[in-house]
């Protein structure tokens, strides 16, 4: 089925959700525009406060928040090098606010992935069938995506994804500062 005739936005595509939202991230470093300030500030010194949820809540977690209260489970693993680079430290620090809104995380060391099919894109799955690809430029900053139903393509993410997520570490378990010190 062609892009144009499933929805768009992705705000769409997580409120079709009706089981599965996964989102297999693979790159250590993002340039995406709404990071760039808080990266900047992270980079700077600023954290977030966990007892202060007012000052971190943002649009993406009520939607999180909203997906999960429906009863769709949403996960994420994150396929990270060791050491970790500095954008994967900022978004580990960060962590604590997606699973805050009822998202899963994992963390899996890219040295532990060679044996998965990966494609060759981060993308997100929904309900094991409609695939959204991201697309992004060599320096990470976004280059859009696209949304398919093929059928080949989600079988292959939803494998991937799964034996990525079964290998991978949960958030509360990731040791990142430890990381920093080992050698391949």
């Amino acid at each position: 089925m062609s892009s144009n005739v499933l929805p768009a936005k992705f705000t769409d595509l997580l409120a079709s959700a009706q089981r599965s939202a996964v989102h297999l991230e693979m790159r250590d470093s993002y340039a995406v525009d709404y990071e760039r300030g808080p990266f900047a500030e992270w980079r700077e010194g600023f954290r977030y406060d966990p007892a202060d949820r007012a000052s971190w809540w943002r649009p993406w977690l009520d939607l999180v928040r909203d997906t999960v209260t429906r009863g769709v489970v949403v996960r994420r693993a994150r396929i990270i090098s060791e050491p970790v680079s500095e954008y994967t430290r900022f978004l580990y620090d960060n962590t604590f606010t997606n699973v805050a809104a009822g998202e899963q995380v994992r963390w899996l060391p890219r040295h532990r992935t060679g044996t998965i099919a990966l494609p060759g894109n981060d993308f997100w799955l929904f309900d094991g069938r409609l695939v959204r690809w991201n697309h992004f430029t060599g320096s990470g900053v976004s280059a859009g995506g696209e949304v398919t139903e093929d059928p080949t393509a989600a079988r292959l993410c939803e494998e991937s994804f799964e034996r990525a997520w079964a290998k991978a570490v949960p958030h509360d378990q990731y040791e990142i500062h430890s990381a920093q010190g080992r050698e391949r």
